[in-house]
């Protein structure tokens, strides 16, 4: 009989887990409520979609390997998106001090804007794949608290059933997906949230000329500092622009009129995005979201997990995007999703536990990363940091100050940031020695420009 699977969600999640599925299925139809768009242009259901994303080279690399047919890098390149080293090619203050920019190769990152990946995403899985996109919300699953056997959805024409050999909740950060297990007899499911009041502005402008190889910058927010947390950066995105992202937790929120956010970015702790922006034409107008708590939904601790469903991306854990790690942690999910059904086969039993487990890995990764800093803020709403908290925000700062001064300690940093690596790297002999001993060279004193790049910015001053 011919094998259908059926993905709640046509965002990045949902396509790269149909891009998996349809490997071993006959049919895949992915499912959302809104109407897509035909190109690059936003859409409501992605509330994070008009602010800053970076597509870390790990979730670029499981890209690579879920889509068929031309490489999502070169197709993303030749769409606008902008190929960025973290060893070299971008300015970041962090609380520790500004970062020095390496010689060395190291993993990279591609910058565009939301809209441009997710519709390069799009079109390469339907150009690849027997992959269908219906408008139909679901509404809650069918099946037992044993196995899921399809989808009850709701379309234009009324609420009819969808029944599939294999479900994936992938519907983002409105998942219903604690209640519809509850509606099948699955019970119990842990879930922890940490909300640091986080609220994103953003403006896009258009570079200025003669700015084109200006890179990326970026001022972290001090977690530590006992105040909330502000931080902004400039990002080059496709179409010769720029866009300005900054951010601020509960207390120290961006405006969002024109002149508050000048204004936020002169008040941000070095002048140098206001230097930037001071020479750049707005394009746009500032667009807010407050869509950035950290959610969690421990689902790979279910005891009896059911048969055929699976739970990826925002549906499973939604991070502070101010850490750039969503999109790609969506990906490395799929991917496992791909790698279980390739080893285990499409029917095996409990091939949805084992799957539900093994995305755990690279969500806990992000989540440590997240919540270990956002927990530190004075206004943050969630669990009181514990002493286990301490310990590793401890030998954190003293890593990322070393990464100020020491190679080996910022390339160990990178390679987990990108996701490349996973958090234990961290913990390996010669990062800790390199940790132990300190930054070898002295803190900057300021953004570490070249000739080229200095010129570029008294010349945008001039403006």
């Amino acid at each position: 009989m011919p094998r259908r699977a059926v993905v709640v969600g046509a965002g990045l999640a949902g396509l790269l887990a149909a891009a998996a599925l349809s490997v071993h299925t006959d049919e895949v139809i992915v499912l959302d409520r809104d109407e897509l768009p035909e190109g690059p242009e936003h859409r409501k259901g992605l509330p994070q979609g008009r602010h800053a994303h970076l597509l870390m080279s790990g979730g670029l690399a499981a890209m690579e390997d879920l889509v068929p047919g031309a490489s999502m890098r070169e197709r993303l390149l030749a769409a606008g998106a902008h190929e960025i080293s973290l060893s070299s090619g971008m300015l970041a203050l962090t609380p520790e001090g500004w970062l020095r920019r390496w010689r060395h190769e190291g993993p990279r990152m591609l910058t565009c804007s939301r809209a441009l990946l997710d519709w390069v995403v799009r079109e390469a899985v339907l150009a690849g794949t027997k992959t269908e996109i219906r408008r139909a919300q679901g509404l809650e699953l069918l099946g037992d608290a044993h196995r899921v056997t399809g989808v009850l959805i709701s379309t234009d024409a009324g609420r009819k059933e969808l029944d599939a050999d294999f479900v994936v909740d992938a519907s983002g950060r409105g998942s219903r997906v604690v209640r519809w297990l509850d509606a099948l007899g699955v019970t119990g499911v842990e879930e922890r949230i940490v909300d640091s009041g986080l609220v994103n502005a953003t403006r896009i402008y258009q570079r200025p000329e003669g700015a084109q190889h200006f890179p990326l910058t970026i001022l972290q927010a001090d977690p530590y500092a006992k105040r909330p947390g502000r931080a902004g950066m400039v990002l080059p995105i496709e179409g010769d622009r720029w866009m300005v992202s900054l951010a601020g937790t509960r207390g120290a929120e961006p405006p969002a009129d024109p002149d508050g956010f000048l204004q936020y970015i002169r008040d941000l702790p070095d002048p140098i995005l206001g230097r930037l922006v001071s020479g750049a034409e707005p394009l746009t107008d500032v667009h807010t979201s407050r869509s950035t708590q950290n959610v969690r939904r421990y689902l790979e601790k279910v005891r009896d997990w059911p048969d055929r469903l699976v739970v990826l991306g925002d549906a499973l854990a939604t991070f502070n995007p101010a850490y750039g790690q969503g999109m790609s942690v969506a990906a490395l999910g799929a991917q496992v999703l791909s790698r279980e059904l390739e080893t285990e086969g499409f029917t095996a039993p409990g091939l949805a536990a084992k799957v539900q487990r093994g995305v755990a890995g690279p969500v806990e990764g992000a989540w440590a990363m997240a919540v270990g800093q956002d927990i530190w803020y004075p206004e943050t709403r969630g669990p009181e940091p514990t002493g286990a908290d301490r310990l590793i925000t401890r030998y954190s700062r003293r890593l990322l100050k070393t990464a100020t001064g020491s190679y080996p300690a910022a390339a160990a940093l990178a390679s987990v940031t990108s996701m490349e690596a996973n958090a234990s790297t961290l913990m390996r002999p010669g990062t800790l020695l390199a940790a132990a001993n300190g930054p070898l060279l002295p803190p900057l004193s300021g953004p570490p420009l070249t000739r080229a790049e200095r010129e570029t910015l008294a010349g945008l001053e001039r403006c």
